[in-house]
């Protein structure tokens, strides 16, 4: 895979927590990579309990949105589970105007998620 990842990649018992690097998520290379080394994890996985944390976030741009709506997909394929966290209140809002918080099952904290996976 080109350049380095732009992710934080830890693996507990079950399940694969997921950090960006970037603080700013906008770049459409930077997007692309992200999803596919996502993709990798989730083709890893027999089934995919994957946990992904917004800790470091201050933007995303649609694309972004774009990728984890196909990540999510990819992980229902599978009969997996996708959790997310700790997104701030304006991405947050991003998530609601476009109904994403719908699709999404969001958590305040990484350990909130954690508890929540079946």
């Amino acid at each position: 895979m080109a350049g380095e990842s732009r992710l934080l990649i830890q693996k507990d018992i079950d399940v694969t927590v997921v950090e960006f690097l970037d603080k700013n998520i906008l770049d459409e290379a930077n997007i692309q990579q992200i999803g596919e080394e996502i993709n990798h994890l989730i083709e890893d996985a027999g089934v995919p309990k994957l946990l992904i944390s917004f800790e470091n976030v201050d933007h995303l741009s649609s694309a972004a949105l774009g990728t984890l709506i196909t990540i999510n997909n990819k992980v229902r394929q599978k009969d997996g589970q996708l959790r997310l966290a700790n997104i701030s209140p304006q991405i947050y809002e991003v998530f609601a105007i476009t109904k994403l918080n719908k699709l999404f099952q969001i958590h305040n904290t990484t350990d909130e998620a954690r508890k929540n996976f079946k």
